[in-house]
């Protein structure tokens, strides 16, 4: 996979996504997740993002995760882009008002970088500055609109953009195993009315869930749909994940299944590799997360008989 970098497009020719072609061509999507460096130096992120290449339409760099600090999603996607590795840059609402947000988008169009993941982001009290400020002054679903004003021209409060308008792909985050079904359904559309073109899931283990958000909510959007697969690196790992990120409840079976294999790790591939398989029977796409193991995502999909792109 190869990307043209903000250095050989010419003036008349804007940076296009390729994760957008690859949604209309109606390919199986694959995407994958990978931190920006805790610090100034990007070569641990680019050696992970390099080993993805031809093996995913996009690598989504995560801002601020779970609260922690870590280099601007923007300049690291900006990174990835110069180095032809097509990036979907995260933009989460908590640490920016909606100037910073205005800010940070106009100049993600500038660098090239054209697929957004809006999100309302994670509270600050679970990260490593807990006495933070929040921010918070929009949230998932308008900050889609303002993408959206942005991208005809307009700022937030419909101000013209007298240096023209931007061009963003922007999508959006969903839970298909929220408790919450009506809560769902009303997110989901409010998101798709607001301008969302695709769609990453959280971790799922509930594969029936998933089928049914499939068939009774997601049915008819035409929006593609990503599942979330997490690599559990242990038994360990799967409980801290249970105890520590909202929203996910990965079952007792399946940490029973980890800590009796002989290679957790292992064990954990062949897992994420079937949920691959279900996916690919059920939705549009995986978005794979391997946190500080990114380098197992091209084995986990040639368990999964996903070929190279």
């Amino acid at each position: 996979m190869t990307a043209q970098t903000p250095a050989n497009l010419s003036q008349s020719e804007p940076a296009v996504s390729r994760f957008a072609a690859a949604i209309k061509a109606g390919e199986f999507l694959i995407t994958a997740e990978v931190m920006p460096p805790k610090g100034g130096d990007p070569k641990d992120m680019l050696e992970m993002a390099q080993g993805l290449k031809n093996r995913v339409h996009a690598v989504n760099i995560t801002d601020g995760s779970r609260a922690v600090v870590r280099m601007s999603p923007v300049v690291a996607s900006a990174i990835l882009w110069q180095n032809g590795i097509e990036p979907i840059c995260q933009i989460a609402c908590r640490d920016r008002n909606r100037i910073g947000l205005q800010a940070d988008l106009m100049g993600a169009h500038a660098l090239g970088i054209r697929n957004i993941l809006a999100l309302t982001g994670d509270p600050v009290n679970a990260g490593d500055h807990p006495d933070a400020k929040s921010v918070f002054d929009l949230e998932s679903v308008r900050l889609l609109k303002l993408i959206n004003s942005l991208n005809q021209g307009f700022d937030w409060n419909y101000n013209p953009l007298t240096n023209g308008p931007t061009n963003l792909f922007a999508g959006a985050a969903v839970d298909p195993q929220s408790k919450s079904w009506s809560g769902l359904q009303s997110r989901f559309e409010k998101k798709v009315e607001a301008g969302a073109q695709f769609f990453q899931s959280q971790l799922i283990c509930d594969f029936d869930r998933l089928d049914k958000f499939m068939l009774e909510i997601a049915a008819g959007s035409n929006k593609p749909i990503l599942a979330g697969i997490f690599l559990l690196k242990s038994a360990k790992n799967a409980a801290f994940i249970n105890r520590c990120v909202p929203g996910v409840n990965i079952p007792d079976s399946m940490i029973s299944r980890l800590a009796n294999a002989k290679n957790q790790l292992r064990e954990g591939m062949l897992i994420a590799a079937e949920q691959v398989k279900m996916a690919s029977q059920i939705c549009h796409g995986v978005h794979l997360m391997a946190v500080k193991r990114e380098d197992l995502i091209p084995e986990i999909l040639d368990l999964a008989g996903i070929s190279p792109l």
